[in-house]
């Protein structure tokens, strides 16, 4: 495993499909959806990306449980499911997404070796809070930082930022890790340290520069920064 440029102080992570499976809230109403779960997953995710993407680029920010009900309303009548009454539950659902078997072990060889670990989301504060309390991760994390604080969705430059004057250290000694190769990008873009954590054997994105590290699994995570499981 290749080492850091420098040493790593603090490990900050995305939680929307990197410390949270985004497939879960449909999953968990499958007796409601039968087959179309797993479009209607898909759909859902695509849709509240784009949304996030075109509202930075037009400067038009709303907070991300709008956005996530735009996508999910977008998806549920192009699927010709559903009703008001799914559509709350699966609102809901999102609000405890099932944290993935990875996260947990992770965060605590990360924490046992004295690094901070924080989240950095596009999600809004009482989302986050909801979903970190619901997973019982709250206590593994020294900061939970939310786009809201600067307006505008990843991968724009301010949110990578906010990390960096919020925990107080150069981009290099952070280590971002996201399941998500765009964001991985604009991280590293950004200057930080970045993991990309690539569990379903996705192609890399024809972007530079590229993360410093590609890993299937988070528990990879304690090898990078140089610390003992």
């Amino acid at each position: 495993m290749p080492t850091p440029r420098v040493p790593l102080r603090a490990a900050v992570f995305d939680a929307y499909g990197t410390l949270f499976d985004v497939t879960s809230a449909a999953a968990d109403a499958k007796d409601a959806l039968g087959a179309h779960w797993q479009p209607l997953a898909d759909l859902w995710r695509t849709k509240q990306l784009q949304y996030s993407w075109l509202r930075g680029l037009a400067g038009r920010h709303a907070d991300f449980r709008q956005v996530t009900g735009d996508a999910l309303d977008f998806a549920l009548e192009s699927l010709g499911v559903g009703d008001g009454a799914l559509r709350a539950r699966l609102m809901t659902l999102y609000e405890t997404l099932a944290a993935y078997p990875d996260a947990r072990p992770a965060l605590e060889a990360l924490r046992r070796s004295g690094l901070p670990c924080a989240i950095l989301s596009n999600g809004s504060p009482p989302m986050l809070a909801a979903a970190t309390r619901s997973a019982g991760l709250t206590g593994l994390l020294d900061a939970i930082l939310s786009v809201e604080e600067v307006g505008v969705y990843k991968p724009h430059p301010s949110v990578y930022r906010l990390a960096v004057d919020r925990l107080g250290l150069a981009p290099e000694e952070i280590l971002f890790v996201s399941s998500n190769g765009w964001d991985a990008w604009g991280a590293k873009a950004s200057g930080l340290t970045v993991a990309w954590c690539n569990r379903s054997g996705q192609p890399p994105e024809r972007l530079r520069p590229a993360p410093d590290f590609t890993i299937r699994s988070l528990a990879e995570l304690p090898a990078i920064a140089g610390v003992g499981g």
